[in-house]
């Protein structure tokens, strides 16, 4: 891995952030980092208010969303609230129409079939929605570009109300409302929302008509939060605000389909990162290896016991999605090697047999080996479909698009991307695609760059230090957790490969007279480089180890270097 040291902070904004918190240089220094250089923001940052949540009629259409709704429910419409398949759109289906629910018995919901219909608002959608008499399709998470959908709908006489995230394109749609803070127009203070957060807008604009206020809405708040985590939406603002006391929920009073999920795993305290890799697999895996419908079920149940019946049935989604891209993402690594494309710079591979629904993951997997911009093609209908995923500080979408020659269709943004081609185009794409990153791609980016924040000595990491920066939670983009490198450690001799294959790493490290208990996960390929008293450079961050009732300060691992 590249180790980048972060650029230290002007000393005198460190200094008087310092004097006016009474913090330490080091806590000082890695809160300017973080943008925060008054005491007015760090109060913000450290204990997130309801004050912090901007008025939803800022919204570009808010209010004739709202009228539209009010409308509906005053005549008894029949309302289909409609969502994409995955954790954003899943959560953002359940939270519009368990509020819609308390207000009206003509509410039901619609999620698109991943195989059937793909991503977004669909034309079968529109059709059940005809032949079911709704008069008003309520979207969420998607249908910002759905242009030709919305006019199909117009014509059966069925309005749109969208709510989206995603940046539009140049013509929007003829909906009611176009709730998007990305839109050129919209003055709303946030633009990060994820699509639930748009959603949940919605419900405060709804609730402050009732003369409801912020607090009423809680019990909602897990599903907002376990949007955020799991779209990967930065958490500053005002989706820092809603992702605090959404976890607060999350962790205190949950719904009954989320709390079935955690008495699972049989988590106490769940972070931003638990919810990332405990709770969304486990919503998305229904919509990739059956329906996303299953989702929705499980988070609007409000019978404990049936919805543990439910979380147990996607509990084997998600075992089933988890052996499946595990086997392919073996084959994909045989079919790499046995056509001699290791040194290549693009990872492109093709197996008709594959499940769709799992081959972005598998993308992502085949990077942790071959760190370069990937995708995996399988067979869909008559056509081929691929998942694409990049490296970072490579632009993807712009590669697909120097390539379009050759593709059907494609979306997505800079990281991710959805595509489908003839097959009888896969080979001269395939070329396309390699020689368009050979082109264009810097080749540091190639290696993967881990960021650290600031230098410590052992001593530095104290109780007291991790208890303040534990407070810079939640954490995710825009705020990640701090990262720290020492130099100079040595093992105290009783360091070892651990887990399954040795494929991890135990150790205790010291430096002079301190010593701390080290994890690296996945570095189990870097033992000899801490045997025989060898000094080392460790990047990490600190974390807490909990082992038979016993809580110590541990340093978890990132990379080492000797």
């Amino acid at each position: 891995m590249r180790w980048t040291l972060k650029p230290k902070p002007n000393s005198k904004t460190v200094e008087d952030l310092q004097e006016a918190l009474q913090v330490d240089q080091t806590v000082a220094t890695l809160l300017v980092q973080r943008g925060i250089e008054t005491f007015d923001e760090a109060k913000r940052f450290f204990r997130p208010s309801f004050e912090e949540l901007h008025d939803p009629y800022l919204m570009k259409d808010m209010d004739k969303a709202v009228a539209r709704i009010e409308t509906a429910l005053l005549k008894n419409e029949n309302i289909l609230v409609f969502g994409d398949y995955d954790v954003d759109g899943t959560t953002s289906v359940a939270l519009m129409s368990s509020y819609l629910k308390t207000k009206s018995d003509r509410i039901a919901t619609y999620i698109p079939d991943r195989y059937d219909e793909g991503y977004g608002i669909s034309f079968k959608g529109i059709d059940f929605a005809h032949d079911n008499e709704f008069s008003l399709i309520i979207a969420l998470d998607c249908g910002v570009k759905a242009v030709d959908k919305v006019n199909y709908a117009l014509e059966k006489n069925i309005d749109f109300i969208i709510c989206d995230h995603h940046r539009p394109g140049l013509e929007l749609p003829n909906a009611v409302a176009v709730l998007d803070p990305k839109r050129d127009d919209c003055e709303y203070p946030f633009k990060e929302l994820c699509g639930c957060g748009v959603g949940f807008k919605l419900i405060q604009a709804l609730a402050l008509k009732d003369g409801k206020t912020f607090e009423d809405l809680g019990e909602y708040l897990d599903l907002v939060a376990t949007a955020i985590g799991a779209d990967i939406v930065p958490i500053i603002g005002e989706n820092r605000a809603l992702a605090y006391f959404g976890l607060q929920i999350i962790n205190s009073q949950p719904r009954p389909g989320i709390k079935a999920i955690l008495d699972q795993v049989k988590k106490e305290e769940l972070t931003i990162t638990d919810v990332v890799f405990i709770v969304a697999p486990r919503i998305n895996a229904a919509g990739r290896m059956k329906h996303g419908n299953y989702a929705v079920t499980l988070l609007t149940e409000t019978d404990d016991e049936l919805a543990k019946t439910y979380a147990q049935e996607i509990n084997e989604f998600n075992l089933d999605r988890r052996e499946t891209d595990k086997r392919i993402t073996e084959e994909a690594l045989i079919q790499i090697k046995n056509n001699n494309e290791e040194n290549q710079l693009t990872s492109v591979v093709y197996d008709e047999s594959w499940h769709k629904g799992v081959i972005g993951i598998v993308a992502s997997r085949l990077i942790e080996t071959y760190y370069r911009p990937t995708l995996v093609f399988t067979k869909s209908g008559d056509k081929l479909a691929a998942s694409a995923r990049s490296v970072k500080g490579f632009d993807v979408y712009n590669a697909l698009q120097a390539c379009s020659d050759h593709i059907e269709q494609f979306g997505g943004h800079k990281y991710a991307a959805g595509l489908t081609l003839k097959p009888e185009n896969y080979d001269a794409f395939k070329q396309a695609f390699e020689d368009e990153v050979t082109k264009t791609i810097d080749r540091s980016l190639l290696t993967p760059e881990i960021k650290i924040d600031m230098q410590l000595k052992l001593q530095d990491v104290t109780p007291k230090f991790y208890r303040i920066i534990s407070q810079f939670a939640p954490f995710g983009p825009g705020n990640m957790t701090p990262i720290f490198m020492t130099e100079n450690l040595r093992d105290t001799g009783y360091g070892k490969c651990v887990g399954e294959d040795d494929k991890h790493l135990r150790l205790t490290a010291t430096q002079g007279n301190d010593k701390l208990v080290c994890i690296g996960f996945n570095l189990g390929d870097k033992c000899d480089l801490i045997t025989n008293n060898k000094p080392f450079d460790a990047v990490y961050s600190i974390d807490e180890n909990h082992w038979q009732g016993n809580v110590s300060l541990q340093l978890k691992l990132r990379d080492i270097k000797g």
